[in-house]
């Protein structure tokens, strides 16, 4: 199809057109899922195959890809490449999707390359991932950048990034979710995700089990792909740990390397990321990238200042404490479950709202049954009706009270707290992005 000029529109109007007439799976779930990739392999001939035009990294996995991909661009960015850094979903701001060295992608590219395409789009009625996709394989390839980092949305298979040559694949873990999509054990999730294993090139798995482990290694010697895993790379010491600052003071032991890795991502299961970003920043490093020692210890301690990560055991304030973290299945929060029954506090608050497609009895029995409950409905189609979810609570014997809200019910939930209370808010990535805004 020629491409031609629509009438053009402002930034808030581009914004409203990419939120609202392009179906998203976040906010509407599975209406905006495609079986396939062919809208993704449309998109991206219609731009010229920008994917082809820059190198890559990609990651997938159920849980801790957003913190392996930020340390990874911040370790780049720390060592003086062009990073460019795709992630999902966002929390605010459609633009923490696609950043450059850290920075958002500028509103004046959107606003061009909706006004410039928009024609293509409406014809081929992408879905909302979809567009991303190309929206930011197209800024990256006219930024020049030297390396991306891409994370996956979805599985890995048929993900909408899948589209890329990467010098390294990683997939962080697998645990159960989106099974409606992806199968409804962790072979079938496993394979899914071990879609991204590309010819020839190495890939690194960051946690394995038994039910798993072969489904990666005959994937990769399908492939004529070196397989590597985390664990046989990276060995660890903690040295100590405060998970109200937060802060995590860790010892990595390599084949090569000793590492000292302070890192602002403090609780327990931020200490298998930290094994997976260690080993991928090795196997990259043999890959012809200069990375250095302290480009590595650098990019994991400015993580957040660097690529402005948040969400992921974010702490708000003192006395009381509020902690928000984007832990949204069942294998995440049991270790977010684990990590706040080790704090001391006098009383723990919950503000808890979670999407439509979970199970949600199965993920609020993991959560601690000591704690006051507060729920509410994340402002999504998705969003779980928040008086459901109470009868939920109700059933299972916690605490709770019911919000129409997150506004309302963290409000609340600072009212009735003193100061050394803790308050967490979390069950949802929307959860979050509600509180935050």
């Amino acid at each position: 199809m020629a491409k031609k000029m629509s009438v053009k529109i402002n930034y808030e109007d581009t914004i409203n057109y990419i939120m609202s007439s392009l179906p998203m799976y976040q906010r509407s779930g599975g209406a905006a899922y495609k079986a396939n990739l062919n809208n993704t392999i449309a998109l991206l001939d219609y731009l010229n195959n920008p994917q082809k035009k820059f190198k890559s990294v990609h990651i997938a996995g159920t849980n801790g890809k957003g913190s392996v991909s930020h340390c990874l661009a911040s370790i780049f960015q720390e060592a003086g490449y062009k990073t460019g850094l795709y992630t999902s979903p966002h929390l605010a701001d459609f633009r923490e999707r696609i950043r450059l060295n850290g920075k958002m992608i500028e509103k004046s590219f959107i606003t061009e390359f909706i006004n410039k395409h928009k024609d293509f789009l409406n014809h081929i009625k992408p879905s909302f991932f979809e567009m991303s996709v190309g929206l930011a394989f197209d800024y990256f390839s006219k930024k020049n950048i030297d390396i991306a980092i891409i994370e996956t949305g979805m599985g890995g298979r048929l993900d909408s990034t899948n589209l890329i040559s990467p010098e390294l694949s990683i997939i962080t873990n697998i645990g159960y979710d989106h099974t409606q999509f992806l199968g409804n054990t962790l072979k079938e999730i496993a394979t899914e995700k071990a879609g991204i294993i590309k010819d020839k090139t190495p890939v690194l798995i960051g946690e394995s089990n038994a039910e798993t482990k072969n489904v990666f290694i005959s994937k990769a010697k399908e492939k004529n792909s070196e397989i590597y895993f985390a664990d046989n790379i990276v060995k660890y010491e903690i040295n100590s740990q405060n998970l109200l600052l937060p802060k995590l003071d860790i010892n990595i032991q390599t084949k090569k390397y000793k590492y000292r890795i302070l890192s602002p991502l403090a609780p327990d299961y931020q200490i298998k990321n930290i094994k997976t970003i260690v080993a991928a920043a090795e196997i990259l490093k043999n890959c012809g990238y200069k990375i250095l020692k302290n480009n590595i210890a650098n990019g994991i301690k400015n993580v957040v200042v660097n690529t402005s990560f948040k969400g992921r055991w974010s702490i708000f304030g003192k006395k009381p404490s509020i902690i928000m973290d984007t832990a949204h299945n069942a294998d995440g929060l049991e270790y977010i479950s684990k990590t706040l029954k080790s704090l001391k506090c006098d009383t723990l608050r919950m503000v808890i709202g979670m999407v439509d497609d979970k199970e949600h009895e199965k993920m609020l029995k993991i959560l601690p049954k000591n704690a006051k409950y507060y729920i509410c409905k994340p402002n999504v189609p998705r969003g779980f009706d928040e008086k459901k979810l109470f009868e939920i609570t109700k059933k299972i014997g916690l605490n709770s009270k019911c919000f129409s809200s997150v506004k309302i019910a963290l409000k609340e939930a600072k009212k009735d707290a003193s100061p050394n209370d803790i308050i967490y808010v979390g069950g949802s990535t929307f959860t979050v992005a509600d509180a935050l805004k």
